[in-house]
């Protein structure tokens, strides 16, 4: 559990069409913007953030990877690790993005419908594959959070963990965005339910949820609009 030696707080760097923006349950039009990715990426890393958590929201809609630029430019910026998201879908695809410098690859829809894609990644860039499960009540969803896959959370991380995933990230899809909190009893089962590290993400509105997602068992939380939108700063989120 080496990538997490102690619980971290991790500032989300969501980007669409070049810019930071926030999405209301991961749905297209709910976005506030918050100006450029690189610039919040290094304010972050000033304030204190061990780790970046990078997505590029275009990638995850289209399938393709539409903000590569500023993902460029903030692995230059930053001399933290950062763990990016949307859009792989090929070997190819994620290899290329760790020769470039990003430290983790995130996969969603890719590792769902081609398991064994987490394994060869694993295989040349071992420690480098961070699994997305999300999840809308006990299944697992895929596609911009738009199609289901059957899948428990619980056996799919088990699954995962065999392939050589380095950890998992888990986000209550119900609660994504919504300033609502979080539902710690979804994170625990997981946590209970694998060695791998879970990175919790989804309705972190306040510092008791940071909290509950430490005490829940997971290694790490991503944090978004409640950063941006000023409920705490990253400084208190951390010593929390």
């Amino acid at each position: 559990m080496t990538q997490f030696a102690d619980f971290e707080v991790i500032p989300a760097v969501d980007m669409q069409d070049g810019e930071v923006v926030q999405l209301v349950q991961g749905e297209r039009g709910t976005e506030k913007r918050y100006g450029d990715p690189v610039e919040a990426a290094r304010r972050w890393v000033e304030a204190g953030a061990r780790t970046l958590h990078l997505v590029d929201l275009d990638g995850a809609f289209e399938g393709e990877r539409a903000n590569a630029a500023a993902v460029e430019r903030i692995v230059d910026a930053v001399d933290v690790p950062v763990q990016l998201g949307g859009g792989i879908r090929t070997v190819a695809d994620a290899t290329d993005l760790l020769d470039r410098g990003v430290t983790r690859v995130i996969l969603g829809t890719a590792a769902v419908e081609r398991p064994e894609i987490v394994a060869e990644i694993s295989e040349t860039h071992p420690g480098s594959v961070v699994v997305s499960l999300d999840a809308k009540g006990d299944e697992v969803v895929v596609s911009g959070w738009t199609e289901g896959t059957g899948l428990d959370p619980v056996e799919a991380v088990e699954r995962y963990a065999d392939l050589g995933a380095a950890a998992v990230l888990y986000t209550d899809v119900d609660v994504e965005g919504r300033l609502e909190g979080v539902r710690a009893e979804r994170i625990e089962r997981l946590a209970e339910a694998t060695e791998i590290p879970v990175i919790a993400s989804g309705g972190v509105a306040t510092l008791d949820d940071v909290r509950a997602c430490r005490e829940a068992g997971a290694a790490a939380v991503v944090v978004g609009t409640a950063l941006y939108e000023g409920a705490f700063t990253l400084e208190a989120a951390m010593e929390a």
